[in-house]
């Protein structure tokens, strides 16, 4: 089947000046400044006059006249005319419609515009799966509060850390499916959850089927009130329940059955949430929940955090990094559970990990050595059961590696980062060549030299997905780390692939600085801007110093503009260029540096505080 190269024709999308901004890879100042500057530029066709939208071929049209051609993707200008026939409160419920009644074939599309269902219908023929997974990503984009999936890189280490591989996994607040397409990604036969949201199950059963297919059975409602899978025991379950929700159903659940370990307080949600998994495990099950920090020590759910202990039920607790649960911006807790068997030995230790500074192939490896029966992990501590069965029962990870020896390994540890990291500035200072007042050589902006051709901006594609693949990709929270790629893709056509001496920016952070790339195999990724300049007239690094100056300025001056276009770069020979891109490299060198060293003081310092306070170090003579 031919791939088709326009959107539908009936029905015009609207576009508001920060989606154009975003199709256009440049910022809303420059969308602002052709409104001001131009009268031919397309006059609002809805939307309100603080926030007006446009039509997408008007705005397609003046782009082109200005020979800024915008190409778009079919799912894009599919997303478009979305927006632009959909109410933003019903976005979900129309994803989830043209799920199942377009995609799925299951019926449901005739309350759909004709327009929108055709245009669905004929990507559906052409990449079906690509494109609904295209349509889910906008619309998480576009309602970040609403929609809040867990975040894959959690997701994917969920299913890793319990046995989903050829078993049968069961979320019950599966929400649109992240932790059960993470199961299917590491071989689960058979996938099942609930949610409570209609739009949220049509999207997770979608998802599911277009990736894979197989034994999949997707219900609607509440799983502690309104259970759709009262008599099934799982393999292994998955689980990102609702922080915090006082109305779980406590009134009416009193006498039920699933509560193993005690009836949960009012107040303490997460514990039926975890009794509820328990009791979906076949004997030998394993599980994964997240949990919110405070869930670990408060009061009222003392009793069932011990019997949850004393039974063998809970195996490990790992402090995750902020934002690690779909729901809340905090740092959660992630209880490793397992249903017992006959013949299971009593338990003896908890492991306690500190997985938010740990790579996931660390937090992987240190899991699998406890359960396989090492007392004595690398990272963490297996604590004692006697150790927690006190009148408080606290299982949070930081109060138990911050004890005793372990304190004074963290502090040694510390100590002689800083020490490393300060032996490092001072070397670094001592390089630092002087530096001298320099003549006038005048000014070029960046937009002069892309128009002399010694400078090409360049963009990702705007449907590239982040995931599994081959392909490291840079992303735009690498370039404001100062950090390597962390991110993967599939080979395909249309990756922006750097080349050495490109000059890669963020597009998302104000002040971050430039990197300029120095291997080839590695993808530009999204919200990145690549400078590739002609070499024999521009050096990279000084290219590079010219656009961080500029950051530097914008910051200061907190100025709203942000078209990077016109940034001026001082006019030198390209021998005088190399000049300034070697000092330029020692003082971002020493930058970088100086942010270790103060990072290394604060842990040091912070350390040797908390244990002397706490009485777990003391002055050495």
């Amino acid at each position: 089947m031919t791939r088709p190269d326009t959107g539908p024709e009936e029905g015009a999308a609207l576009v508001s000046a920060a989606d154009i901004a975003r199709l256009t890879g440049l910022g809303r100042a420059a969308v602002s400044n052709w409104r001001r500057r131009h009268d031919d530029f397309p006059q609002p066709a809805g939307g309100t006059a603080n926030s007006p939208l446009f039509a997408l071929p008007d705005v397609e049209k003046w782009l082109a006249d200005q020979g800024r051609p915008l190409t778009l993707t079919p799912e894009e200008r599919l997303w478009q005319l979305l927006r632009a026939t959909t109410d933003d409160l019903r976005l979900g419920e129309v994803v989830g419609e043209l799920g199942s009644g377009v995609f799925m074939r299951e019926g449901g599309a005739a309350a759909l515009p004709e327009h929108l269902a055709s245009a669905a219908r004929e990507l559906r023929e052409y990449r079906g799966a690509e494109t609904f997974e295209y349509l889910v990503r906008r619309l998480v984009e576009a309602h970040a509060r609403r929609v809040v999936p867990t975040p894959p890189d959690t997701a994917s280490l969920m299913a890793r850390l319990v046995r989903t591989d050829r078993g049968r996994v069961y979320d019950p607040a599966c929400g649109i499916g992240n932790l059960l397409m993470a199961a299917r990604e590491r071989g689960a036969s058979a996938l099942a959850g609930q949610d409570r949201e209609p739009y949220g199950t049509d999207i997770a059963r979608t998802r599911l089927r277009l990736n894979g297919g197989g034994d999949v059975r997707i219900v609607q409602g509440d799983s502690l009130t309104a259970d759709g899978f009262t008599g099934d025991r799982f393999d292994a379950a998955l689980c990102d329940p609702p922080f915090g929700d006082r109305a779980w159903g406590y009134d009416d659940l009193a006498d039920d059955a699933r509560w193993m370990h005690g009836l949960p307080p009012r107040g303490e949600p997460e514990l039926a949430w975890v009794q509820h998994v328990l009791w979906h495990l076949r004997p030998g099950g394993e599980a994964a929940v997240l949990i919110p920090a405070a869930a670990a020590d408060r009061r009222p759910g003392r009793r069932i955090r011990a019997a949850l202990l004393r039974t063998g039920s809970l195996r490990a607790v790992l402090a995750m990094p902020a934002g690690a649960a779909g729901g809340s911006a905090a740092a959660p807790h992630l209880w490793l559970l397992r249903r017992p068997a006959d013949g299971d030995p009593p338990p003896k230790h908890v492991l306690m990990l500190d997985a938010a500074h740990l790579q996931a192939e660390a937090v992987v490896a240190e899991t699998a050595r406890y359960l396989r029966g090492d007392a004595h992990p690398d990272a963490g501590r297996t604590v004692p059961l006697i150790d927690l069965l006190d009148d408080t029962v606290d299982l949070t990870p930081a109060r138990h590696l911050r004890a005793g020896a372990d304190i004074r390994a963290g502090f040694e540890k510390a100590r002689a980062r800083f020490r490393d990291r300060l032996a490092a500035v001072n070397a670094l200072a001592d390089e630092l060549g002087p530096l001298a007042e320099a003549a006038d050589h005048g000014k070029v902006t960046v937009a002069e030299l892309i128009q002399n051709g010694a400078i090409d901006i360049l963009n990702p594609p705007l449907d590239m997905e982040l995931g599994t693949g081959d392909v490291p990709v840079l992303t735009s929270k690498d370039i404001a780390l100062g950090r390597g790629p962390s991110a993967r893709t599939v080979r395909a056509p249309g990756l922006l692939m750097l080349r050495p001496g490109d000059v890669a920016v963020t597009q998302a952070d104000r002040r971050s600085r430039p990197q300029v790339i120095d291997a080839e195999g590695v993808a530009a990724g999204p919200q990145v801007q690549v400078f590739r300049a002609d070499r024999s007239r521009y050096a990279p690094h000084f290219l590079a110093c010219a656009l961080d100056a500029a950051a530097l300025v914008r910051a200061a001056s907190a100025s709203s503009r942000s078209d990077i276009r016109r940034t001026p770069i001082p006019n030198l020979p390209i021998e005088a260029q190399h000049s300034y891109g070697a000092a330029y490299r020692r003082l971002a060198e020493l930058s970088r540096a100086l942010g270790e060293l103060a990072d290394a003081g604060e842990d040091t310092a912070a350390l040797g505080i908390e244990g002397l306070g706490g009485g777990g170090l003391r002055p050495d003579g």
